[in-house]
Order: C-alpha cells, then sequence, then structure tokens
C-alpha cells in the first residue's frame, strides 16, 4: 500500500519538527553567544560545525533502521534525543554566562545529541519515505517535506523572536522547552502508524550483520556509489555561495548589512518557488521526469552565478537582487528533485537497504554542506590576494562554483534517468 496524500503530510509535519529545533541552535541561540555574551563568532561556528560533523553517523542510522524491523522506533526517537539535545544547548549558553568551562563543555555534548538525532530521525524517515511513496509522487512528497520544513524553520524563528522580548534566561529556558517537548509530542503524533498500515516495515535480520559488511555491500554497488559522488560534487557547488554571497553584496556593491540580509531572504523565496515549481509540474502536470529538473536546476545555478559574476564586472547593483532570486530559483529546483531521486534511488539494488542508502547520502549531503562553505570562504581570502579588485576575484571563485554544477548535471545524465513513469527516476543500469 503506497503513502496517501495525508500520510505524506503527517510525515512532513516530522520535517517541521526537525527545522524547529535546530533553527534555534543555529539562529537564537548563535545570536546570543556573540551579541548578549560578547563571545567570538567562531564559537557558534565551531558547535555547529560539530552539528553537521556528527551526521556522517547517518548512514549507522539508516542501517540500524534496515535491520531494525522498525523505522517508527528511530524516527520518534532520533526527535527525542534531538530536543534533548536543543533544550540542553540553550541551558548551556546561559550557564557560560556565570560558569564558561561547565557552559561549553555541556553545549559541545549538547551540540553532538543534535547531530545525532537529526541524523537517527530524519534518515528513517527519508527512507520510510522511500520505501512507501509511490514513484508518481515522489516529486511532490520531496516538495511537500522540503517546504514544510522550511515553514517549521520560519515559524519558529518568527514565534520565538516575538516570545523571546524582553530577554531572561528563564524566558529562553521555557520556550526552547516548550518548542523541543513540542517536536516530540507532533512527531509521534504525526508518524504513529503509518509504517504499520503501509505494510513498509523493514524486514529483520535473521542473523547478527555488521554495519561495515551492511555499508560495503551498498558501496559495491555502482550506482549507489556513483549516486553518492554526484551528491557530494552538487552539494559542495550548492553550499560554496553561502558564506561568501552576502560579503560579496557588501563590498562589491557597498550594501549596507541590513540590504545584504534582505538579499539572503530573497534567495530563500527564490528556492521555495523553485521546490514549488518541480512540485506542481512534475506530479500536478506531468511534465518532465526528476532527471530532467536535476540538470535543469544544475545548469540554472551555473547560469545564474555567471550572471551574478558579470554583474560585479559592470556594478549593476540594481539587477543583483533579481539575479540572486533566479540564483535560488535553480537551487530549489535542483534540491528538490535531488532529494526526490534519492527517494527513487533508494528502493534500487540490494532489497532492505534504502535506510543505508539514504544516510550515506545523507552524510555526503552533510559533509558537502561543511566543505563547501570552507571552501568558498577560502578560496575568496586567497584571490582577493592574488587579485587587485574585490569584483573579479569574488568573480573566480563563481565561476569555478558556476563549473561544479555543469560537472553535477553531466554526471546527473550518466546517473539519473527518467524511467518509463514521468516523475520517477532510475539509476541506469550497468554506471
Amino acid at each position: 500500500m503506497n503513502l496517501s496524500w495525508l500520510q505524506i503530510f503527517r510525515m512532513g509535519l516530522v520535517q517541521m519538527c526537525l527545522g524547529a529545533v535546530v533553527v534555534l541552535t543555529t539562529s537564537t541561540l548563535n545570536r546570543l553567544m556573540v551579541v548578549e555574551l560578547a563571545l567570538p563568532a567562531v564559537l557558534p561556528g565551531l558547535l555547529v560545525g560539530l552539528h553537521y560533523g556528527i551526521q556522517i553517523t547517518r548512514p549507522n542510522w539508516g542501517f540500524l533502521s534496515d535491520t531494525s524491523g522498525n523505522r517508527t522506533r528511530w524516527i520518534i526517537g532520533g526527535m527525542a534525543v534531538l530536543a534533548a539535545g536543543g533544550w540542553m544547548a540553550a541551558l548551556g549558553v546561559v550557564m557560560m554566562e556565570t560558569q564558561f568551562g561547565a557552559g561549553l563543555a555541556l553545549s559541545i555534548l549538547a551540540y553532538a545529541l543534535i547531530g545525532l538525532g537529526a541524523g537517527a530521525s530524519g534518515t528513517s524517515l527519508l527512507a520510510l519515505l522511500a520505501t512507501a511513496c509511490a514513484a508518481r509522487r515522489r516529486a511532490a512528497a520531496a516538495t511537500i517535506t522540503w517546504l514544510m520544513m522550511i515553514a517549521g524553520i520560519a515559524i519558529t524563528a518568527g514565534t520565538v523572536g516575538a516570545f523571546l522580548d524582553p530577554y531572561t534566561p528563564a524566558l529562553l529556558l521555557r520556550i526552547v522547552g516548550i518548542v523541543s517537548l513540542g517536536a516530540v509530542v507532533l512527531t509521534t503524533l504525526a508518524i504513529w502508524g503509518i509504517e504499520a498500515r503501509t505494510g513498509a516495515q523493514p524486514l529483520k535480520a535473521d542473523g547478527p550483520m555488521r554495519f561495515r559488511e551492511g555499508l560495503a555491500e551498498i558501496w559495491a554497488e555502482p550506482e549507489a556509489r556513483n549516486f553518492t559522488i554526484f551528491v557530494f560534487l552538487s552539494m559542495t557547488a550548492y553550499f560554496m555561495q553561502e558564506l561568501i554571497l552576502e560579503p560579496y553584496a557588501g563590498l562589491v556593491f557597498g550594501m549596507t548589512p541590513g540590504q545584504s540580509t534582505q538579499l539572503s531572504g530573497a534567495q530563500n523565496g527564490g528556492v521555495f518557488l523553485g521546490m514549488l515549481t518541480v512540485g506542481i509540474a512534475a506530479t500536478g502536470l506531468r511534465l518532465g521526469s526528476i532527471r530532467h529538473w536535476v540538470v535543469a536546476g544544475c545548469l540554472g545555478s551555473a547560469m545564474s552565478l555567471g550572471v551574478i559574476t558579470a554583474l560585479g564586472a559592470s556594478g549593476v547593483a540594481s539587477a543583483l537582487v533579481p539575479a540572486v532570486v533566479l540564483l535560488g530559483f535553480f537551487n530549489g529546483m535542483f534540491a528538490v528533485a535531488a532529494i526526490g531521486a534519492m527517494m527513487a534511488l533508494a528502493g534500487q539494488g540490494r532489497g532492505s537497504r534504502e535506510g543505508t542508502r539514504m544516510g550515506l547520502w545523507g552524510a555526503a549531503q552533510a559533509m558537502a554542506a561543511g566543505f563547501g562553505g570552507l571552501v568558498g570562504a577560502a578560496a575568496v581570502d586567497v584571490m582577493r590576494r592574488v587579485m587587485v579588485a574585490d569584483a573579479p576575484a569574488f568573480g573566480a571563485v563563481f565561476a569555478f562554483e558556476a563549473a561544479l554544477f555543469v560537472l553535477s548535471a553531466l554526471l546527473a545524465l550518466r546517473v539519473i534517468d527518467h524511467g518509463r513513469d514521468r516523475g520517477a527516476a532510475t539509476l541506469v543500469p550497468g554506471e
């Protein structure tokens, strides 16, 4: 039995809860450490980096969900660990004000739990979605779940910001506690019974199998291995501009901090539209396959980066916002189509290994997020020393990022095929 639209929406609620808890650590607690506690910005940056780095364990969680005979327990359990880590992270910030060493130690533990919880819950959720979702609904399912995650981030950030004034440590702990507990309760209510009703439980392992053996089986599949390379390459390109776009706007176009922040908001608006377009076009209108949307998103992103580079050379500041919105649009198109491809490809190859495959690709994505941002920022520093002006220095990095997107599009043509169903995706045999 395939997932109904209501069940897909319910699974989207879990993604919304994931986004709601994580955004507290990446925005609210980040700001408190830098502004209220006057700590170096690198400290919250390293803590967030720890949360991403821990997610290299995603294949482990996927393997456990594959071999346990039940993914629901890992979704709920992972959310509980994530919620506990979120509240402990808030407590760590409060403790830093009077007991910095103890607060920092608690924060390190908390961010590690956040990474573990997000990996366990998110990977198991995607594995269940990949197992039970009909091929024709995968693009729409990816769109729904990711848009709901974005909604969770936006709603939580806005609501917490409104209730947190005037700020007190006790109020922070109370609000984070409500959000964290609410995420666990809503996740439990949303996911309960879906796995059993769809008959999507993975087969419980007959005998003991070690994680390394299970991962080796997946890595031995050329299709899974090639798709892992595609995910890492394309997501590196996706995240390269994350830390340099706002500095580019300030240094080259003279934008104020407020204006560059609005530029980032405009880009996210474009991401939202790009995701929505794929969901409507691929499922509602049955236009194109997932492979077509992945390739179009990669090539469109490369083109947009070329436009942004050209604007720096010409100094036409008025066109920067539309160009960044266009970049966000194609980024969103690529991202949601790539998630749809992951869901489709997770069921290919050896049976009952959807979780391990989703975990492997999730780990590649998490590593690319950290690696891409670091490479982009470091490359700009180097190019600004080599070149005489900021515009060509940033432009060189954007051009390299565009080349990665083009390479990713070519790789997608080799790894992903449109399959027999419109809106579906299958691996190209023998790649």
